[in-house]
């Protein structure tokens, strides 16, 4: 074992305590699940220039071989958050599993191939129909269209003011998505178009069944990570133990309010995952 538990920062919720008492006592049986930007990489204005923390790496290979698993559940493309994390062939991380498109498609260390279904028909046509639509509503200018592959998004952080922005745009783009049979996921100043029927709740909720966990940990920063802070409420509610961490943002209050322990970014996450892998067995 490492140093003392009490050198952790301490869940702020019984049920939080709770969550945290369970991992240290059964490691094995816990299963470590983590958003990717915002919560391992800091939030940039150009998505395709972010990075995990530099300290991610060294805190995920240090805690994946102390637990049942680790998967970084994000709404990304899984094979760009496996490049933009450095995640592929790191020592420690040989099981570590990444479930992008909100769990759409799985890429898996050991085998290092991405598994995805076939592209939803509405994203296609969003995508030809997306720049004209935002410039015939005047939303063009400020905004930006980020290709995901598998759904679109239009990001406003870069507008005048960016939650003016962000307001303006939910109701058209969430008329546009519903005719093309796809739904809008919000977060940071940046609107999602994707197909409906998976989140981080369902993708969390359906690996945890897969792996039998008995105990969860979950970390993220956004609006979509509500669906998984849900599917780990629910599994409380059922008597199994979770710790729900927030990487914390004043853009995203709901998060922080609902979280047993809030972290001021991911700097902090991965300083806590480090500390956590020093008070696990080797």
């Amino acid at each position: 074992m490492g140093s003392h538990p009490h050198d952790l920062p301490m869940p702020v919720t019984a049920a939080g305590r709770e969550g945290l008492a369970a991992l240290l006592r059964a490691p094995r049986d816990a299963v470590v699940a983590l958003d990717f930007d915002g919560t391992l990489a800091e939030i940039v204005p150009d998505p395709d220039q972010a990075r995990a923390h530099p300290a991610a790496l060294p805190a995920l290979a240090a805690l994946a071989p102390r637990v049942a698993s680790v998967a970084v559940i994000t709404g990304r493309p899984a094979g760009v958050a496996v490049r933009l994390g450095g995640f592929a062939g790191v020592a420690g991380l040989e099981r570590l599993v990444v479930l992008g498109h909100y769990g759409a498609e799985r890429w898996d260390a050991v085998t290092g191939i991405v598994h995805a279904p076939a592209e939803h028909p509405g994203v296609a046509a969003v995508r030809a129909e997306l720049p004209g639509f935002l410039d015939s509503i005047g939303a063009w200018q400020g905004t930006w269209i980020e290709e995901k592959g598998r759904a679109l998004a239009v990001h406003t952080r870069r507008a005048a003011d960016p939650a003016a922005a962000f307001a303006a745009l939910r109701e058209p783009l969430d008329e546009l998505a519903a005719r093309h049979g796809l739904i809008v996921e919000p977060g940071r100043a940046v609107l999602e178009l994707r197909p409906p029927g998976m989140d981080k709740g369902v993708a969390l909720t359906e690996y945890l069944a897969e792996t039998d966990a008995e105990t969860v940990v979950y970390a993220g920063d956004d609006l979509g990570d509500l669906a998984a802070y849900a599917a780990v409420e629910k599994r409380r509610a059922e008597g199994l133990p979770g710790l729900l961490l927030c990487s914390g943002s004043e853009e995203v209050q709901e998060l922080a309010a609902r979280a047993d322990l809030v972290l001021p970014g991911p700097a902090a996450i991965t300083s806590y995952l480090t500390a956590l892998a020093a008070h696990l067995p080797a």
